[in-house]
């Protein structure tokens, strides 16, 4: 058979719970949960290490023992609390004026001079710490750079780093805008923000500390950039105020178990110390004395035509692809290859010739199916049942209402998965009526037909979304691609594909 690539651009926001316990509980805190990610936590790590060396090279660091050995305790007091991976979590200090702080993935924290000595106590300055932290714990920082690289390499990688090649984080992220001072992990989305307030003030009741603390240190900077904008312009750039940001933590606060304890000491020496020492420059006057490094993401590259190619139709007889973690297992045709990642849950199955390159970072998928665990949708996302779901509307494509508690949570995950893919595909729309609910390996399953014609072809492409849910609501989710003049004879494949789908509810997939 014969068929035409195209070029599929999905991105997947940042999934998140937030949920409280059980009224009952001696702790109804609200629970964050980290969103979609291509990364793991392992990959967290190579990347902060490569991105802090990069970051010091760039940065003039204070280096000065009795400062760094100060903010290293209330740190590590930080750190045993927490939540996520286990991080060996590092601290900082930059010789800069600004009053701004930013942390890398895997737990590399830089304080600016500016900011400790801008804090009016240890509390205020744990706050920014925690808050900095938390933004580690939800692994913000690689979660923005597996929407960024998702956006130029498309569909493909739903099924994880599967290129097989040992350098792919490398590749990853050099495709991003590399490493050191990358903007995908300095710079937030208010949604963002209001996550890492929260389980920043979490962390400091833990810890300790006064949740109140962080609330007025931040009450100071909205302050001070009415007087002196030029002094916390980078902090607020980097972290957009969320919306009422004062009464969330404080609203947080009332969930929270928070005893005090004796500070760490030390704030007030090493306040002084620096008081002591010449003034230090601010990041503009830095960054004159540089050459410029800011990295950004590119563009992606132009779109080259995919040629004409001759694809061997699907064997007959089928072999069985169990995932590493024996999280689920599926038939597939004996003469297709398997493209499971070093890391993560996902895999990829097409045929020789399935992977095409239209002259992007990465290959593209135009036969094939990609199996993946897909992390919790925003409890807060609305399902809204409308005529097409075209992408940039507020439309659903799974009518959720008369359904059972059940249905409805998977039906808000599809609309929200279907959303994310409709965003950044806007030539893409539902196949009316193509909408179905179904049972995959005992539990429920919906599925819709997405389809359009492709701007680089010109021809029709299929894409044919299962979503199935998992006991803790999030879903394992398959997608078939093909063109659409090959969608008919590829059926009878996908259907054994999908009938032969095996969930294990009990394995790892987070």
């Amino acid at each position: 058979m014969t068929a035409k690539g195209v070029r599929i651009r999905t991105v997947l926001g940042c999934l998140v719970v937030l949920s409280t316990l059980p009224a009952g509980m001696s702790f109804a805190q609200t629970r964050i949960k980290p969103g979609f990610n291509l990364f793991s936590v392992a990959q967290d790590q190579e990347i902060g290490r490569e991105s802090a060396a990069e970051a010091e090279r760039q940065l003039p660091m204070l280096n000065d023992r009795s400062v760094d050995a100060y903010v290293d305790k209330v740190g590590k007091r930080l750190a045993a609390v927490a939540p996520g991976a286990d991080y060996e979590y590092q601290f900082k200090v930059v010789n800069a004026s600004d009053i701004n702080a930013f942390a890398l993935p895997g737990g590399y924290l830089y304080l600016n001079r500016g900011l400790i000595e801008a804090a009016r106590n240890e509390g205020q300055l744990a706050g920014v710490m925690s808050h900095e932290m938390a933004h580690v714990a939800l692994r913000h920082g690689t979660n923005q750079a597996s929407k960024a690289y998702l956006g130029q390499a498309g569909l493909a990688l739903l099924g994880g780093l599967a290129d097989g090649e040992s350098n792919s984080t490398q590749k990853a992220i050099g495709a991003v805008g590399g490493f050191g001072m990358n903007t995908l992990f300095l710079k937030f989305s208010r949604t963002d923000e209001e996550q890492a307030d929260v389980v920043g003030a979490q962390m400091m009741a833990k810890a300790g500390y006064d949740p109140k603390d962080m609330v007025d240190f931040f009450e100071m900077l909205r302050s001070k950039s009415d007087r002196d904008p030029g002094k916390v312009e980078q902090f607020f750039s980097s972290h957009p105020a969320p919306k009422n940001r004062a009464s969330r933590i404080r609203s947080e606060m009332k969930l929270l178990s928070i005893n005090p304890t004796p500070a760490v000491g030390g704030f007030e020496p090493a306040r002084a110390e620096l008081q002591r020492m010449p003034a230090a420059p601010s990041m503009a006057q830095i960054a004159k004395g540089q050459t410029a490094t800011a990295s950004t993401a590119p563009s992606g590259g132009a779109t080259a035509s995919v040629a004409e190619m001759s694809i061997d139709r699907p064997s007959s007889s089928f072999r069985s692809f169990e995932q590493r973690g024996r999280f689920f297992e599926m038939d597939y045709p004996e003469n297709w290859r398997v493209y499971e990642p070093a890391n993560g849950y996902g895999v990829t199955i097409a045929p020789d010739g399935g992977y095409v390159d239209a002259g992007g970072e990465a290959k593209n998928l135009i036969y094939g199916v990609i199996v993946n665990h897909y992390a919790t949708f925003d409890a807060e996302v609305n399902s809204r049942f409308g005529s097409q779901g075209r992408s940039g509307n507020a439309n659903s494509f799974i009518d959720h209402r008369n359904r059972s508690e059940s249905r409805t949570t998977l039906a808000r995950a599809t609309n929200d998965l279907v959303g994310q893919i409709l965003r950044t595909n806007p030539h893409l729309k539902l196949l009316p009526d193509s909408q179905r609910t179904d049972t995959i390996s005992g539990a429920a399953a919906l599925s819709l037909v997405l389809t359009g014609t492709s701007p680089v072809t010109r021809a029709e492409e299929r894409v044919t979304v299962f979503t199935r849910e998992l006991p803790d609501d999030d879903v394992i989710y398959a997608l078939f691609i093909a063109p659409g003049n090959d969608y008919a004879e590829l059926r009878k494949t996908f259907d054994r594909m999908i009938a032969t789908l095996q969930v294990n509810d009990q394995a790892k997939h987070e």
